[in-house]
């Protein structure tokens, strides 16, 4: 064991301190605050200063040698893995498989909704053009508007006494940023259906 004069940290105390300072306004339910409190046991205690204490069953998840800043990153890229495993949600690894499957069902479902009938010789018969391009402008007309940042930031300024205020401001900037980006996408999309611009892979 290494930092050995970090073993009268109080670790109880730590715990309580980020479960129900932290994480306590945002949850209500008496049993999930019992659940923070027995999840977080795997992170505040005194195994979490042994030299690469395992977080997982497996080990794959583990504390990282302490030291500079760029070896943190190296071990991000390099050890962790790159899609997130069952295990560290508590959930068996046969979860991932109902998960995929459910996740490609829901895909096709939707492709298959895009489709619509071919074009026929009723008044009724569109093509799938006519589908996309409709399903296209029907969620462009009801994505909201951007947020005012302007408007935002004289309502709710950056203050000391008011830290939450700068989380508010960061969300509405991605917020507008994804607003933005699928507002850009649709409109495009009913320009390549007309054949004003190229089909892209992003379109697509």
């Amino acid at each position: 064991m290494f930092l050995d004069h970090y073993e009268n940290i109080p670790w109880d105390a730590l715990r309580y301190m980020v479960a129900e300072a932290n994480y306590g306004g945002r949850v209500t339910d008496a049993n999930d605050r019992v659940t923070i409190m027995y999840v977080l046991e795997d992170f505040y205690c005194p195994d979490m200063l042994k030299k690469n204490h395992k977080l997982s069953e497996s080990g794959k998840y583990f504390v990282p040698t302490p030291g500079p800043l760029e070896s943190y990153i190296e071990f991000i890229r390099n050890d962790m893995p790159l899609n997130d495993l069952t295990e560290i949600f508590g959930l068996h690894e046969n979860a991932e498989i109902t998960s995929a499957i459910g996740i490609t069902n829901e895909m096709l479902a939707i492709a298959l909704s895009l489709q619509g009938a071919q074009k026929s010789g009723g008044a009724g018969g569109k093509s799938q053009d006519d589908v996309i391009g409709e399903a296209a402008l029907n969620i462009l007309n009801q994505i909201p508007k951007n947020f005012d940042m302007e408007y935002a930031s004289k309502r709710h300024p950056l203050k000391k006494e008011e830290s939450m205020n700068t989380v508010l401001k960061q969300e509405l900037l991605r917020y507008n940023r994804l607003i933005s980006v699928v507002r850009t996408s649709l409109i495009n999309v009913g320009k390549a259906i007309k054949g004003e611009v190229p089909l892209t892979p992003e379109l697509e």
